[in-house]
């Protein structure tokens, strides 16, 4: 006798059995839900939240401690996204706590990362005009890759459009013509390397001679030292007698100036009496030498008197 299976039957009792399944985990997850206590933040985020959804993760330090209940352009600002967080209680959500988006793994699903939190910093208040506090936000990985990419990509955008705007035509041309001209500088190099290698091969025997020049003159340089320190002490005596010269010269000049004082005095006071003395004594000479020249001629006129003169021509002797 064989048994004979019912296939809706059969299919009936899988559907109940999946709903019944179902509905339990909603009711389990719905008691447990009802069970903890979450508080209402939110955060602003300057970037976009692709692969976030509701209900995904929030973690702190990588533990789950909510959820995100709500995502929508932030009607203040539509360059910014408003995220609404539900954290369970007792979440040591401080005034220096940050959100930043992740993703897990190789799923790529976007989740909240909340950091920070030092000990020392007090809780998270609401601000001033808002129901829910803001935990304030940093961008993420991928955003900051982004910015930085964008920057290299404009960086070497610009570096194009220089490197293009140097090697126009006419740089291209200058650029052709100098590789041509040191083509040929370097042929001519090339055509005059046994010249090169010559010159070369003469330094490296004047070096050598050089060399052996500089080891020939290291005993006549030693022989010249004590020349030379006989030389400095000659310099420094010279230099001392120098010195006293000056001041030989110094009182010379000293000397010289009390001459000269007297000299003018000399000049000024004494000098016109001896000339007026000098002029007395003209005649004075002049009649001595006619005494000594008449006596020397006739010594009796010392005692006679001088003989008379013989008349001249035309004129005749006077009788007594």
């Amino acid at each position: 006798m064989e048994d004979k299976l019912n296939p809706a039957a059969v299919g009936a009792f899988v559907l109940g059995l999946g709903a019944a399944l179902v509905a339990a985990v909603l009711w389990l997850a719905a008691g447990l839900s009802s069970e903890r206590d979450y508080g209402r933040y939110q955060s602003i985020f300057d970037e976009s939240v692709s692969g976030l959804n509701i209900d995904a993760p929030v973690k702190y330090l990588g533990v789950d401690v909510g959820k995100v209940h709500s995502i929508r352009i932030d009607p203040a600002n539509s360059r910014q996204v408003r995220l609404g967080l539900l954290i369970v209680a007792g979440t040591p959500v401080k005034q220096d706590s940050e959100a930043v988006l992740k993703s897990q793994g190789l799923t790529g699903i976007a989740y909240v990362e909340l950091s920070g939190g030092s000990p020392g910093s007090p809780p998270l208040p609401a601000a001033s005009g808002e129901v829910v506090p803001t935990i304030r936000s940093k961008p993420s990985i991928s955003a900051r890759l982004e910015n930085v990419l964008s920057t290299v990509l404009a960086s070497v955008d610009r570096s194009s459009a220089n490197l293009n705007a140097l090697l126009d035509d006419g740089n291209r041309a200058a650029l052709k013509q100098t590789l041509a001209d040191a083509a040929m500088v370097m042929q001519a190099v090339a055509s005059q390397r046994g010249a090169l290698a010559s010159g070369i091969a003469d330094a490296a025997l004047t070096a050598r001679h050089t060399a052996r020049a500089a080891a020939q003159l290291g005993p006549a340089l030693a022989r010249v030292e004590p020349v030379l320190a006989r030389l400095d002490a000659a310099a420094a005596a010279v230099e001392g007698l120098a010195r006293s010269a000056n001041t030989t010269s110094d009182r010379a000049s000293q000397v010289a100036s009390v001459a000269l004082d007297g000299v003018q005095h000399l000049r000024g006071s004494t000098l016109p009496e001896l000339d007026r003395l000098l002029a007395d004594l003209g005649p004075l000479l002049l009649s001595l030498k006619q005494l000594s020249d008449q006596t020397r001629a006739q010594p009796a006129s010392l005692l006679t008197g001088a003989a008379p003169r013989p008349p001249g021509p035309g004129e005749t002797v006077a009788t007594p």
